[in-house]
């Protein structure tokens, strides 16, 4: 395997020309606002400070620096830094999915949003349009948004693999592997206060557990100390209606995260 501190380097050195000329016109900033830090469920945190103005890297070896240090390096906080990351996917071919997409699915909402929702894979209507969740589950996936009192557009929403698997297959392990290194960034942009992880995919990736869904779903969970709730993926729910009440159960749950933490 390749040494993670290599790659960081070799990351910073492939962005660092397109990076460069916003820098040196202050428009590129680095947050540096802390992780969230980790709670068990149940317990009470206050609202997290609000996002501090980004400061101005004013050199851009600042950026390789931050790539090569021990820790994963600071991006901007959202739009801008799920510009950077998407233009580091770039074309990818980083996996054998490439040989069969119509687009890269990146992702889709608010760039600041507290809920995120993190499912498994493309589908045909997404791998058509390049947007998560557009087809018969993304449908129902906005149906249960709205139902939550929230608007589509102030969630961010994608998934653990970027492109459709064939015939909507499960994801492979080495394909997974792939794409969860962006996965992670996005996280790390958006800094969202929950996330709600739809299947055993986005579940097993953000818990690091292997437990069936049907025993995850409704246990609150936590990621880089984001809260994480495990449910049901949409298209379950299309196949099998029986689960809509435990999932409903587990978005309620969410709700009432948010609620908690003075966010609806």
């Amino acid at each position: 395997m390749e040494d993670p501190q290599s790659e960081l380097r070799a990351i910073a050195a492939g962005i660092r020309t397109h990076l460069e000329a916003r820098a040196r016109a202050g428009l590129l900033g680095v947050s540096q606002a802390p992780c969230p830090r980790s709670r068990r469920a149940g317990e009470v945190q206050a609202d997290a400070p609000a996002h501090p103005a980004a400061q101005p890297l004013t050199d851009p070896a600042d950026l390789e620096t931050a790539f090569s240090a021990d820790s994963e390096p600071l991006l901007p906080h959202a739009g801008h830094g799920l510009t950077l990351v998407r233009a580091e996917l770039g074309d990818c071919q980083r996996c054998k999915l490439a040989n069969g997409r119509r687009h890269i699915v990146f992702g889709t909402g608010n760039p600041e949003a507290h809920l995120m929702f993190v499912g498994e894979g493309p589908g045909a209507d997404e791998d058509a349009q390049g947007e998560p969740f557009v087809g018969a589950a993304g449908q129902l996936l906005t149906k249960m948004i709205q139902a939550m009192q929230l608007a589509r557009e102030n969630v961010y929403i994608c998934n653990v693999v970027k492109c459709r698997p064939p015939g909507n297959r499960d994801p492979e392990p080495d394909e997974v592997a792939a794409c969860e290194p962006f996965l992670k960034k996005q996280i790390a942009v958006v800094q969202p206060r929950v996330i709600v992880a739809l299947g055993r995919f986005a579940a097993h990736v953000l818990t690091g557990e292997n437990t069936p869904i049907t025993c995850l779903r409704g246990n609150l969970k936590h990621y880089q100390g984001i809260a994480v709730m495990p449910t049901y993926h949409p298209a379950y729910l299309l196949r099998d209606e029986s689960r809509k009440r435990e999932a409903w159960h587990d978005l309620k749950e969410v709700m009432a995260l948010l609620r908690h933490m003075g966010l609806t």
